[in-house]
């Protein structure tokens, strides 16, 4: 059994679709970010950088904890022998795009979230920055599927490490029609059953999240060392 410590965001979402895909036996714990679970000392001890998701694999002697969501995606890929190719060409090219997105296309969409939508103080010059980035990783990944059906030419890893984030799309106000292999990917995906039940996970929650930060939230999420 393979505890996950989680809430439903774009990380997190990332690990709920890969366990799903894999047909792993998992157990949902979720961490409420907003609240400050981050910083408790049991997630800590299992996540020491303090952010969701993790996971606890205790079907191994002695219970195996991991942390950043890379490196999860490759430890369950090669704990199952899915989604990451053997061969090294095959191996080098899902690598190249997992890193590609948690190095790059993570972070500035967060960011670019951040600042168009949360920040307490709208500044122009930020948004601009993070957005002009964000577009500039859509066009990125549009050209690399205009000739593959995925990242990587197989579904893999990497697809799941982007997708979750590009449902993003509409509240970070990128039209996905400016970017149509992306469009088709994306729409592609999101027909996958296993795919569907891993986004699904923690929707009762959603709510919690869609309300946006109120003040204790914010102390926690954007402050709190």
């Amino acid at each position: 059994m393979i505890e996950l410590h989680s809430w439903p965001t774009p990380n997190g979402w990332k690990i709920s679709i890969a366990l799903e895909e894999m047909e792993l036996a998992y157990e949902p714990h979720w961490i409420n970010i907003g609240r400050g679970a981050q910083f408790e000392p049991a997630f800590l001890a299992i996540s020491p950088n303090n952010r969701i998701p993790a996971i606890v694999d205790r079907s191994v002697a002695p219970p195996l904890s991991v942390f950043e969501t890379g490196a999860i995606l490759v430890y369950l890929a090669e704990k199952t022998g899915r989604f990451l190719p053997a061969d090294v060409r095959g191996r080098s090219e899902v690598l190249q795009w997992l890193f590609w997105q948690v190095g790059g296309l993570g972070p500035m969409l967060g960011q670019h979230g951040h600042f168009k939508l949360y920040a307490a103080e709208k500044i122009p010059y930020a948004i601009e920055r993070y957005e002009s980035e964000a577009r500039r990783l859509y066009g990125v990944m549009d050209r690399r599927l205009a000739d593959r059906e995925c990242l990587a030419g197989d579904y893999s890893i990497a697809d799941m490490a982007a997708w979750p984030w590009v449902v993003t799309h509409k509240a970070q106000g990128i039209d996905l029609s400016e970017f149509p292999h992306v469009r088709r990917w994306y729409d592609a995906l999101k027909q996958r059953p296993a795919l569907q039940r891993g986004f699904a996970l923690g929707k009762d929650l959603r709510q919690i999240v869609a309300r946006g930060p109120d003040e204790e939230s914010r102390k926690h999420l954007f402050g709190k060392r």
